[in-house]
């Protein structure tokens, strides 16, 4: 049914949005400022929205295309801010993790680097905690041309250390190979000026378009859940009405009336005890109904068939 899986993809977006104050949800999910019990309980039927003057078709088109449009604007809106949420949670991730994984722009700086030389370059190597002591008195003799006292710690994780180190281009090979014998990892890291500040600017420029998105994209959630939720319960309205009428007859002569069950687990036991109740009015129907297992999902209209009156189900649990 198109409005209730729009208003819980909506109520979802609003869940999503508001990931760091989830405790609040619930105050955002509002029907024309009020909670969607008291909403429902007390619903009134929107005479300037939709005017019962009009043909119920046209009514029933008019509320179609206010959802559609809406569900329209929620795909293009959600899928721009969770783009931008995602680039930002893989900038995040890649700043996380260990010192084999994570970027190391905001760890090292340029005064840790041998730059611009022709013959010289500084590597970065992994040591295990426990290996520091042999690294200090290994690493100068791993391969020649080793620049003595040219190493230094820079960064820390839980199991390891990242060094410097610095030596001749020309024994990269020799140094990686004799490093990797004794367990030190050398990470392939080139210390690019230009491609860490892009980093840092991307970062700084994504939170700041994630915190321009979230105020009116969780505004627009607000209006337009509110809307959807009192069209659907129009269209609840006016299903009761065509229901009954198909039913009873004319003129039109009935009561709706809303029941709401201790508990979720007594819908069942509230239809035995309204069949029992209406039985006088189909009897068939009624009799029918002992024999048949009928499955209502939430937000959806029951099949009538088994039932000597209109019912419908409104399980507004399924927001929560």
């Amino acid at each position: 049914f198109f409005p209730q899986s729009l208003i819980k993809r909506m109520a979802q977006s609003v869940v999503e949005v508001m990931e760091d104050a989830k405790g609040k949800v619930q105050e955002n999910l509002l029907a024309n400022g009020v909670d969607l019990t008291s909403f429902v309980t007390r619903f009134e039927w929107d005479m300037a929205k939709y005017p019962v003057k009009q043909p119920l078709v046209s009514v029933v088109d008019t509320i179609a295309k206010q959802l559609a449009q809406i569900e329209t604007d929620l795909k293009s809106r959600t899928a721009a801010y969770n783009t931008l949420k995602t680039n930002l949670e893989n900038l995040e991730k890649k700043s996380m993790g260990n010192l084999f994984t994570r970027t190391l722009s905001d760890i090292v700086s340029k005064e840790d680097f041998v730059l611009d030389s022709e013959y010289l370059i500084t590597l970065l190597v992994i040591v295990p905690k426990p290996s520091y002591a042999q690294w200090q008195k290994t690493y100068e003799s791993l391969s020649d041309m080793v620049v003595p006292r040219s190493t230094k710690l820079i960064a820390e994780d839980n199991n390891d250390g990242l060094f410097t180190v610095t030596l001749f281009r020309k024994v990269i090979d020799d140094f990686k190979i004799k490093a990797k014998e004794n367990k030190f990892t050398v990470r392939e890291f080139y210390y690019d000026e230009k491609e860490i500040k892009r980093e840092k600017e991307e970062m700084t420029r994504l939170l700041s378009d994630k915190k321009q998105h979230y105020g009116p994209l969780l505004r627009w959630l607000k209006v337009n859940f509110s809307e959807a939720f009192i069209a659907w319960i129009h269209i609840k309205a006016l299903r009761v009405f065509v229901e009954s009428v198909l039913r009873y007859g004319l003129p039109v002569n009935f009561q709706a009336v809303l029941l709401q069950p201790h508990k979720k687990s007594s819908t069942k036991r509230l239809r035995e005890v309204l069949n029992s109740v209406f039985r006088h009015l189909d009897e068939v129907a009624a009799a029918s109904i002992l024999d048949a297992s009928v499955e209502i999902p939430g937000l959806q209209l029951s099949n009538q068939d088994y039932f000597p009156y209109v019912y419908f189900h409104i399980d507004l649990s399924l927001l929560d």
